[in-house]
């Protein structure tokens, strides 16, 4: 009977791991989606001050300055060679940052989504959880619950042998 009783906690106990490690995951997806968001953040940071370098570095003073010990016939041309590469630099970092802004507005509707699924399977019960989620945990439900009704039939029968002899 003890062993009987044991085998139907067993089935119990391996129900609801399976159930905290679903919910589990459902968090640790928000946290994995939170720290790329910090990632993007330090990105977009970086790309922005390089920006604001590059355009303190178009400047025509600074474009100057920068080729102040160069000497050339044609000094126009090597202060427009100058622009233009400096141009095409910070046109690059702008799209970068584009990118990354449209990279952050997905993660963070990815974050309030996960939130939400985390916040919904955390609101369900335990075993609507199990029948909702996987056909697998909804296969361990229904084998675990037959179980549960095969181990009380058999004590029942084993309830009802026993009082027949003791009559």
């Amino acid at each position: 009977m003890r062993a009987k009783l044991f085998l139907v906690l067993l089935v119990l106990v391996f129900t609801a791991t399976a159930n905290a490690q679903e919910s589990s995951s459902a968090a640790e997806s928000v946290d994995k989606l939170r720290a790329q968001l910090l990632d993007v953040h330090a990105k977009e940071e970086e790309l922005r001050a390089r920006a604001q370098q590059l355009d303190e570095s178009l400047k025509p003073e600074n474009i100057e300055r920068s080729l102040a010990g160069i000497g050339s016939t044609k000094p126009e041309e090597l202060r427009e060679t100058r622009r233009r590469q400096l141009t095409i630099e910070r046109n690059g970092v702008q799209a970068q940052l584009k990118l990354l802004e449209i990279s952050r507005q997905r993660l963070e509707t990815a974050i309030t989504n996960a939130e939400a699924l985390a916040y919904q399977q955390s609101a369900r019960p335990e075993y609507q959880m199990m029948v909702l989620n996987s056909p697998r945990s909804y296969l361990w439900l229904m084998f675990g619950g037959g179980s549960a009704a095969a181990l009380a039939l058999a004590g029942g029968v084993l309830l009802y042998r026993r009082r027949i002899r003791l009559r």
